[in-house]
C-alpha cells in the first residue's frame, strides 16, 4: 500500500537556499518534475510574491540548479524550468532510486513544505535512512496510507465526494449560469439537498486543504 508523507525541510538541506535567502519574500511552487534518460531531474516551478529581478539575480548563482530557462508568465508569477544538480541529493535519490512522486512542494522564507508518495513503507524507510546517513534533517508532519484510488486519495476525497464533484461538473452545476440547480442535482443523485450540501462542503474543504495548504504538527 502506498504512503503519502508530508514533511518540512530547510532549503539548505534541499534546494534554492541561495535564492530564497537573497529574496525571502518570494514563494516557489514546484509544478512538475521530469526525470530524463540520463537520470537527470528537471523541475518546473512557479515563482511569485516579490521582486523577480532580485530573485533571478540570486537564481543564476544558486548551485542547486543549472540550465535555467524562463517558460511562461501569468500575472505576477513566472514559470521556470531548470535542472537540479547533485546538491539536491534527497529528491534526486527519492525520485530516481525509490520511484517516489512529488505531489506538492512549496517554499517560503528558506523553508520547504513537501508532500511525497512512496510505493510502500519500505520505500519511506529507505528515504529516512538515506537522510539520516547524509545528515539531512526534516520534520515529518503527517503520514497517510493511500487506501483509495489515486485520484481520490491524492486530494483526500472519499469515493462519494469525488463522484459528487465529477457529477456536478458534468451536469453543469459549476457553469455560469448554472445548468442545473442543487435541488435538481440532489434529485438526480438520489439524496436530499441537505445531504448533498454537506457532501459539497466536505469535498471542497478536503480538496482545498490537500492542494493549497499543508498539515503542520500544531494543527493536529
Amino acid at each position: 500500500m502506498s504512503i503519502v508523507a508530508e514533511f518540512s525541510i530547510k532549503s539548505d538541506d534541499f534546494a534554492l537556499c541561495h535564492s530564497l535567502t537573497e529574496a525571502p519574500q518570494m514563494i516557489v511552487e514546484i509544478e512538475q518534475v521530469v526525470a530524463t534518460m540520463e537520470d537527470r531531474v528537471m523541475p518546473y516551478f512557479w515563482v511569485s510574491g516579490g521582486d523577480h529581478a532580485e530573485f533571478e539575480d540570486a537564481f543564476q548563482n544558486d548551485d542547486s540548479v543549472t540550465d535555467i530557462a524562463r517558460i511562461d508568465r501569468a500575472d505576477d508569477a513566472i514559470l521556470y524550468r531548470a535542472e537540479w544538480t547533485e546538491n539536491v541529493e534527497t529528491i534526486v535519490y527519492a525520485y530516481v532510486e525509490l520511484g517516489a512522486s512529488i505531489l506538492q512542494a512549496v517554499a517560503r522564507d528558506r523553508n520547504w513544505e513537501i508532500r511525497m508518495r512512496f510505493d510502500d513503507r519500505e520505500g519511506l524507510s529507505q528515504f529516512e535512512d538515506y537522510c539520516e546517513e547524509n545528515d539531512i534533517s526534516f520534520e515529518l508532519n503527517q503520514l497517510q496510507e493511500q487506501e483509495q484510488p489515486m485520484a481520490s486519495a491524492q486530494y483526500d476525497l472519499t469515493t462519494k465526494q469525488r463522484e459528487t464533484l465529477v457529477t456536478a461538473l458534468e451536469e453543469g452545476y459549476y457553469e455560469v449560469p448554472q445548468e442545473i440547480s442543487m435541488r435538481e442535482l440532489a434529485d438526480d443523485m438520489g439524496v436530499s439537498q441537505q445531504a448533498l450540501s454537506k457532501r459539497f462542503h466536505a469535498a471542497h474543504k478536503n480538496l482545498i486543504t490537500s492542494t493549497l495548504t499543508f498539515t503542520h504538527p500544531d494543527d493536529q
